[in-house]
């Protein structure tokens, strides 16, 4: 760095101005990108901050300074203004500019290799035979039907459960604890009116 670089600004719009147009303003005024160490160290002087201080702010000026669109990194951890430097132009379809349009002469042969394929390929109601080799329909619509009114006999004895033993104290006891609450309920009832 080639000294210190007197900002054209009063002192009072320093210390409100953001530290990103700070760098910004100091850049501008030194004309050459600098190494972003000096251009913090510059930027503390010039606000009067403690190495402290400045130490603080360092990350947060990095990624402002990497996120505005006005600085641009040229080299290693050296920064100037992006207007210094050439930039070059894409065509964004974006922005309106044309590009050529691109013929794919790929679909003709792909027709000529797989046309024959297409013309024998059969559709699922094409690929059912109705006739079988003796020339006899295998399928009749009355057929359809008659297998779905066709009842078949079901044996009882297969759906039989297999017999349990119920245990007849057990459901004497079941019994006789309801019949208590329902009357205790009952007397519930009458207590109240």
């Amino acid at each position: 760095m080639s000294g210190e670089i007197r900002l054209k600004l009063d002192p009072e719009r320093i210390e409100e101005m953001p530290m990103v147009d700070l760098a910004f303003e100091i850049l501008k005024t030194a004309n050459e990108p600098m190494y972003y160490r000096d251009l913090i160290q510059e930027i503390g002087r010039i606000r009067g901050f403690s190495e402290e201080k400045i130490n603080e702010v360092i990350a947060q000026i990095y990624t402002e300074i990497n996120i505005d669109g006005r600085f641009a990194c040229v080299g290693s951890n050296v920064w100037g203004l992006k207007r210094w430097y050439p930039v070059d132009r894409s065509e964004d379809p974006s922005l309106g500019a044309s590009r050529p349009r691109i013929i794919n002469d790929d679909d003709e042969e792909e027709e000529d290799l797989y046309g024959d394929e297409e013309e024998a390929y059969v559709t699922d109601e094409e690929d059912y035979d109705l006739y079988d080799e003796d020339g006899e329909e295998l399928f009749d619509d009355a057929d359809d039907e008659a297998d779905v009114d066709e009842e078949v006999p079901i044996d009882d004895e297969e759906l039989d459960e297999p017999d349990i033993e119920v245990d007849d104290e057990l459901e004497t006891e079941d019994e006789e604890e309801f019949e208590d609450d329902a009357e205790d309920l009952e007397a519930e009832d009458e207590d109240d009116l």
